[in-house]
């Protein structure tokens, strides 16, 4: 299968080259499906700067930070590549997600407003009267888009910084598996579970929910993701 290519635009010439850079190129790698292929993911400096208009320095000066943030790789003579974790690597992070959210789902508890906690379920109007499974593409938007609610809405910024470099491998691993098996329906189950706990402001509840919900993640890859290795 043929990797995934970078999906970004030419930029905007009046700010900052190499903060716009940065951002355009830490928002298009979160966004490819970095697993579902053997292939290794390699980026090319001058294929950017023409997709980006702009000069290969402000380039450079981007992915050192990207490397230093562990979004990609370096390597002399061979070129630049988007990281992928190792199977062991994946289940370590989807259990540092798991604390995370899990706190951040004690705060929505805490501290969100009801209007907020309501957004929630608009997430899932969709498969009010359709299969999450028949409709899996849109459900793992619906899904990752769920997650991602929670630690906004938990109004940590903390939290926020600490699991935006985990996402981009946490979106991939959710989008690849979540068709596997009834992960779609289980999932969808268990997200109502939590909103009703946090609409409850059961803190306590919606914090366990959340951590059960995504080390289930963590054991469906150890069991089926043997190709991550």
């Amino acid at each position: 299968m043929t990797p995934p290519a970078l999906n970004v635009q030419p930029l905007d010439t009046g700010t900052t080259f190499r903060t716009q850079v940065y951002h355009t190129l830490k928002q298009a790698i979160s966004e490819m499906d970095i697993y579902d292929h053997e292939s290794e993911i390699r980026l090319d400096e001058r294929q950017l700067s023409d997709l980006l208009g702009v000069s290969r320095t402000p380039i450079r000066e981007a992915l050192t930070l990207l490397e230093q943030e562990g979004f990609i790789r370096l390597l002399p003579r061979r070129g630049i590549f988007v990281i992928r974790k190792t199977k062991a690597e994946i289940i370590e992070m989807v259990q540092v997600w798991a604390a995370l959210e899990s706190m951040a789902g004690r705060l929505v508890a805490e501290n969100a407003s009801d209007e907020d906690i309501r957004t929630l379920w608009d997430l899932f109007r969709n498969f009010e009267q359709r299969s999450p499974k028949e409709n899996v593409g849109e459900y793992s938007e619906a899904n990752i888009a769920f997650h991602k609610s929670i630690i906004r809405l938990s109004g940590s910024k903390l939290i926020q910084e600490m699991t935006d470099n985990l996402f981009i491998h946490m979106r991939a691993i959710r989008k690849l598996t979540i068709g596997q098996e009834d992960r779609a329906e289980r999932s969808i189950h268990d997200h109502k579970e939590i909103i009703k706990a946090l609409e409850r402001r059961d803190a306590g509840q919606a914090e366990k929910l959340i951590r059960e919900h995504t080390i289930g993640l963590a054991r469906h890859v150890e069991t089926h993701c043997d190709f991550l290795n």
